[in-house]
């Protein structure tokens, strides 16, 4: 096939696997789209063109998933439009890198063996995979796993995580592609090139998986104020979402209510005189607890991005946000140029270290904030063991991206961390999506987005650890990492031999 040709099939088939995820459920559309790459990657007679075609599927999956990083920058950052695409799209071109050594390391260990081939490819993916999500602070958004949460691969959630789904989802789609389905072998061939991945599903699928018990229920308030984020400062706007917040927060009537990432703006000590000192008194007392996004801290000691848990006859609790977002939250180093070109109050947050749980009536919240819970592996010990966690609640601020998909493929995200650790996961946010999620990944009461309201849900809280949650504590994500090095290894190995001999 002409090198132009395959070039177009490779930004097609990376454009098509973009709409694999949120808000459509494009589980068979992603392993379709990797089987084109791994079509044309196993038929590439270089190296070097399979590495271009890898970078140019994965500049399109990702530039068509995350262009609304522009709206951020320019919108709201007010960063010229050209230099905001440009942005967009150098981060695409560079984390699209991964694939394309990754597809070029596969062509140098091929053998040419439908069976082996598969499954070399599929560890070529994962390391990809891998590598994206953990160097330089990871950014694994639409990883491929997410496009399964509501596929027949979603029964390995709590086996393998996000990361095991994509490996087994790149393992399909490459059997169906060494096996023969463009090819000359046999469907003895293709059948044989299909079980091993096949098995895993179906074994997955058959053995009882409900590794959690519930731990009693309890009626949650999930706020979402709806505030533009160009208001978020203003002091035009600010007094009437203070008065908002202060009204939901003390009116509310269960025993737990959220309001999410900074939905107070200000610094304690900023705030209204006795606005905060009210809060605490209010929740000091009665049978309703309270976890409300706020920064903390001061010059001395820095600042954070955290969330407050006030609850009768406690001290108040603080959980700061550990994994902080690049040119949001921190600066990267050599990187002050860029922020300069921003107008929009970007800080250099401090880290957090504490992970303990925020308890209240026979329940422990983990708290996470914003895209953390893109990392599983980050939470995994808060699921094993004594004290462990029995609901995850997540407080973001999505505002920055305006009314784009952004909401949904972060829904989708918590979706399935819950699938992970089999633990509901309550969503307060912003501007959306505010939800309940039970343990089993599924949306029980939800706000639509970009409105302001007030989501009253039910919970069940969980205890007991998934698979997962169990391996991934004890030994993060290495054991998947050893898999694909060690599948890579072999196959360099056998490679050699055959050269040897």
């Amino acid at each position: 096939m002409p090198a132009a040709l395959d070039a177009l099939m490779a930004l097609l088939a990376g454009w098509a696997h973009a709409q694999a995820f949120a808000p459509r459920e494009g589980w068979a559309l992603q392993l379709m789209a990797t089987a084109v790459l791994a079509w044309r990657v196993m038929r590439a007679p270089t190296a070097w063109r399979a590495a271009g075609l890898g970078w140019l599927f994965g500049f399109a999956w990702l530039a068509g998933s995350v262009w609304w990083l522009f709206i951020s920058m320019h919108r709201y950052g007010g960063m010229p439009a050209w230099l905001s695409a440009l942005a967009v799209a150098a981060l695409s071109a560079a984390l699209a890198l991964y694939l394309a050594l990754a597809m070029a390391a596969f062509v140098r260990l091929r053998s040419g063996q439908p069976v082996l081939d598969a499954m070399l490819w599929a560890a070529c993916w994962l390391l990809a995979e891998l590598a994206r999500g953990l160097l330089l602070t990871g950014f694994p958004w639409v990883a491929a796993g997410y496009a399964h949460s509501d596929g027949p691969l979603a029964t390995l959630a709590p086996w393998v995580g996000v990361y095991g789904m994509g490996f087994v989802a790149a393992w399909l789609a490459a059997a169906v592609v060494a096996g023969g389905l463009w090819g000359r072998s046999s469907p003895r061939m293709l059948v044989a090139a299909w079980a091993p991945p096949l098995a895993l599903v179906l074994a997955a699928a058959a053995v009882p998986s409900d590794f959690t018990r519930a731990t009693g229920r309890f009626n949650v308030t999930l706020l979402q104020p709806n505030v533009a984020q160009d208001e978020k400062f203003s002091a035009e706007h600010l007094p009437a979402t203070l008065e908002w917040l202060e009204r939901e927060l003390v009116s509310a009537r269960t025993d737990l209510v959220i309001a999410p990432e900074t939905a107070i703006p200000l610094l304690p000590a900023q705030q209204p005189e006795g606005y905060w000192e009210a809060l605490s008194s209010h929740f000091s007392q009665g049978s309703t607890a309270a976890l409300i996004g706020v920064p903390l801290g001061d010059f001395t000691e820095g600042y954070t991005n955290s969330v407050a848990g006030l609850a009768p006859g406690q001290p108040m609790y603080r959980y700061d946000k550990i994994h902080l977002v690049p040119f949001g939250e921190f600066i990267p180093f050599g990187f002050r140029w860029f922020v300069d070109l921003m107008n929009m109050p970007l800080g250099d947050f401090t880290r957090g270290r504490e992970t303990r749980p925020f308890e209240f009536d026979g329940q422990r919240i983990r708290p996470t904030i914003c895209y953390e819970d893109l990392f599983g592996e980050e939470l995994a010990a808060n699921f094993v063991g004594e004290r462990q966690a029995t609901v995850i609640a997540n407080v973001s601020n999505i505002g920055w991206f305006g009314q784009t998909e952004a909401v949904d493929q972060h829904l989708q995200i918590s979706r399935l961390r819950s699938l992970e650790f089999q633990r509901p996961l309550v969503r307060a946010t912003n501007t959306g999506a505010t939800a309940v999620i039970d343990h089993r990944g599924q949306i029980t009461a939800a706000l639509a987005p970009h409105t302001q309201g007030v989501l009253v849900g039910e919970v069940e809280g969980r205890e007991g650890s998934t698979p997962y949650a169990r391996w991934v504590a004890a030994l993060a994500l290495w054991p998947l990492l050893a898999l694909a090095l060690g599948i890579m290894g072999a196959a360099a190995w056998r490679r050699s031999r055959g050269a040897g001999a």
